[in-house]
Order: structure tokens, then sequence, then C-alpha cells
């Protein structure tokens, strides 16, 4: 999927169908004068409904269309005929999916299983037929109930990719060289800051036919938890991964300065982030020798005592298996 294909932010409108108005009828028929009420009742208007589909992986199907409109539930007719429910509108999005109101902002719901369906809008109640206010009293009432009508609603759908594994780390670290590496996924790769725009999945297959899923993130930089760069746009992609992945190149100044960096980035945006199991990959280490992979080993087990960390280089393929043991090893703790 190319770049300008994944969609994961868009705001809908949304309109319910209207309820069908209840049948005030009485009962005409040969032989029979006065029958009595026999009006049905009026359809219910059709309901706006999220239903999560496993096969997509970007909201792009909103990206042209955003009004979308149930249909109208029939009046009521004779003979306690009950009008047809109005036609409801299926929006179909990736897992993942977030339901907001644009309003108050507060979430609605969440896609995570296939086939989950979630009504965002429901359709206006139908109508009840005249035969339902016949007493003793008013045995041939000529009134019926109007249907009520359907609702509008602005929403925002955001999605969060569902990985297993997201990688986290400065713009230009390597993450998209990695991600290519380990899965064939084909990311935009340079070696300019902020070459990935959006995120970009992979499937790393594992032993024994096993595999995982795994995330590139666009760079987070120093502030994004404050809407610095672009923001939480990129960091809301992790909260629903299982295992971060830091990745920090070896020629950075202060490897382990940077990943405090990074940690408090996400302890900014959301505490939670902090609970995951992480791993630091330090890569590009095809630039040093063994010598000096030595040196900076002793020194990171004094700097980083919570957190495994392992040298790596996408281009010589140092370290990458290692990688993933250890990447399955944390998933299936």
């Amino acid at each position: 999927m190319t770049e300008g294909n994944f969609v994961d932010y868009v705001k809908v409108h949304l309109s319910s169908g209207n309820g069908g108005k209840g049948s005030a009828h009485l009962r005409r028929e040969k032989y029979v004068a006065k029958g009595g009420p026999d009006g049905g009742d009026g359809g219910r208007g059709g309901h706006v409904i999220l239903k999560g589909n496993k096969n997509l992986w970007t909201l792009l199907n909103f990206k042209f269309k955003r009004h979308f409109k149930a249909g109208h539930g029939e009046h009521g007719g004779k003979q306690r005929s009950t009008g047809a429910d109005g036609e409801d509108v299926y929006l179909e999005v990736p897992l993942g999916t977030v339901a907001k109101d644009t309003v108050t902002g507060e979430t609605i719901c969440e896609i995570t299983e296939d086939g989950q369906e979630e009504i965002l809008v429901q359709g206006g109640m139908g109508g009840r037929g005249n035969w339902h206010f016949k007493s003793a009293t008013n045995q041939t009432p000529r009134y019926a109930q109007p249907g009520i009508t359907g609702a509008e609603k602005d929403i925002i759908l955001e999605l969060k990719v569902l990985a297993d594994v997201g990688l986290v780390g400065f713009p230009n670290a390597g993450k998209s060289t990695l991600l290519s590496v380990l899965t064939a996924a084909k990311p935009k790769i340079a070696d300019y800051e902020f070459t990935t725009l959006k995120p970009n999945l992979g499937i790393v297959q594992y032993r024994d036919f096993q595999s995982f899923v795994i995330a590139d993130i666009p760079g987070i930089i120093e502030g994004a938890s404050e809407g610095k760069g672009l923001g939480h746009y990129f960091l809301r992609h992790i909260e629903r991964n299982a295992t971060l992945l830091f990745l920090v190149p070896a020629d950075s100044a202060d490897i382990s300065a940077e990943y405090n960096i990074l940690l408090e980035e996400l302890r900014k945006y959301n505490p939670e982030l902090l609970d995951k199991r992480r791993l630091l990959a330090i890569s590009k280490c095809d630039m040093l020798d063994e010598e000096l992979i030595s040196e900076m080993d002793t020194l990171l087990k004094e700097e980083l005592t919570d957190i495994p960390f392992m040298f790596i280089s996408s281009v010589s393929g140092l370290g990458i298996e290692r990688l993933k043991d250890q990447l399955w090893k944390l998933l299936n703790e």
C-alpha cells in the first residue's frame, strides 16, 4: 500500500432514518360495516452501524465519501400490517478503529474484532397504529402515532494500528530500513528526516511458520507529546502495540540520553505506555568494529539498567536473527 493511500483519521457526517407513521385505518370490508381499528405500526428508521473488517488496513474508503444516510421506515398499513424497517447503513472499518464524538471528544466505541458491530446513530422508532389505542370507552380511535425523526451526528474515526511490535525512534534512526529487512514491506527509505510520514506495517516470518506484525511509526521528536512536529498524530499508533522496540543509531552523541528522551515523550503522552515490554536496538553498527562495540556494551550496561539492548545492522545483517528471537520471546512472555 502506498503512503498516500494510508488514511488513519477522518470526520464523517451520519444520518439515521426516520421512523414510519402508524396507520389510523379502520377496517372496512363487505358485510363488515364497522370493523374497528386495524392500522399497523410504522417501521423503524435505519441505523448507522460501524462494523469491523479484518481485511481492511486503512480508512481510505472514507476519504472521498464523508456523508452517510440510512433509509426511512415505511408507514404502517391496514390489517395491522407493520411497515418495513429502513435500510441500515454499515461502515466497514479496519480493526483498531476508534469512533469519537466531534463535540465532546468522548470515545463512543472501539472496533477490535472481525465482524464486531456497534450502532453509531440509532434510527427513529416507528409510530404505533390506532389499534393500540382501542379501549372500552374509545372503540374506534381515529389517530395513530407519527414516527420519531432520525438523528444526525458528526463522528471522528481514528485508526490506531494493530501490531505486535511498534518501532520507536527519532527521525532517520533506520526504522524503515529495519522494517524492509525484517519483512517483505517496502517502505520509502532515504537519508533525510521524516522520510516516513505514515505508519508502515510488515509481517515478520519466524520459525515453524509462525509470524508477528511490526509497525514502523514515523519519527518522534522531542516535544511530540505536546503537539510538536506532528505530535500525537503518530504517538496514538503506539498505544495498541504489545512490545515497543526502541531504535537508536550507533552514531548518536548519547545513546542512553536519546532513549530517555523517547521514553519521556511516551510518558507525557500516556503513562500506561511505560507498562509495555521494551527492547532497545542500537542500529547502524556496521560502522563499528568489535572492540568499539565491546566498549559501548560495557558503558551501556551501567547506564541502562531498566531495558535489555542489543547491537544490530540492517545493512550487514548483524544481530537481526537474534533480534527476531528476542522479540518473539517478549511477545510470548
